[in-house]
């Protein structure tokens, strides 16, 4: 019957740059059940961030980035020889079982989330071509971005209108419209907090650590590289890229 497996052997080229790209499966009625804060939960964004923590601990990428319900991993090595169901399959199980375990480490959480029904991510490996990994998180931001304004948008409206009326209003608004719209209502989307704009980065960054040097009893400087969690992102661009080191 194993020649009835007719995808197992589908792989990605080990040598290109690879995406895999992780999204919440029905996260909007999870948002409901749990009653999220609108439009940003800062604590549904910090059990993401360390669910996505744990996943960069378990199969070391250069980069996780995370925004609404997704998680974006630029891999360094390629797992299980890059196998396209096992890394789709381990990768998304991987991170639901770690989201489900923080949330339900939260009291505030631990009671709704009983009556829900249980939490599942999909998962896709996106292969690049070395000079589209920049243009692809770009990308994404931009969507955080989006997500950002529509957000503040919408639930900013909600407060004066039903969800019908917020729908009928926001369609076919533009991005200026919207700033012109929250600005009005004395929010400056620009001055937000960057993790809602941007989103956030785990990745590893070079720390000096002062030790002592047992044979001449100096004090020497050391450099290690330790999981970093950015909520302060900057504008993803080459530079970015360049000096973290996510592009060998």
């Amino acid at each position: 019957m194993k020649e009835y497996e007719i995808f197992s052997s589908l792989k990605v080229p080990c040598t290109s740059p690879t995406v895999v790209r992780l999204d919440g499966r029905n996260f909007s009625q999870l948002s409901r059940k749990l009653e999220f804060e609108k439009p940003y939960d800062p604590e549904f964004v910090r059990i993401i961030s360390e669910a996505a923590r744990l996943l960069f601990q378990e199969f070391s990428p250069k980069l996780a980035y995370v925004f609404s319900d997704e998680v974006n991993l630029l891999l360094g090595e390629i797992p299980f020889a890059g196998r396209v169901e096992k890394m789709d399959s381990v990768m998304a199980s991987f991170l639901c079982g770690a989201f489900t375990r923080k949330i339900m480490e939260q009291d505030d959480f631990k009671e709704k989330i009983s009556a829900t029904k249980p939490i599942s991510f999909d998962s896709r490996v996106i292969p690049l071509s070395r000079d589209k990994v920049v243009e692809y998180f770009q990308w994404r931001q931009l969507e955080s971005w989006r997500n950002c304004l529509n957000g503040y948008s919408y639930w900013t409206l909600r407060e004066d209108y039903s969800k019908e009326e917020a729908m009928q209003i926001l369609h076919k608004k533009k991005s200026n419209q919207l700033h012109d719209l929250l600005f009005e209502k004395g929010i400056k989307i620009t001055q937000m907090p960057t993790w809602q704009r941007r989103g956030v980065g785990i990745y590893k960054k070079g720390f000096e650590i002062e030790g002592l040097n047992p044979l001449t009893n100096e004090k020497v400087i050391s450099q290690r590289k330790k999981i970093f969690v950015d909520w302060e992102l900057p504008l993803f661009d080459k530079e970015f890229f360049r000096t973290n080191s996510l592009l060998k």
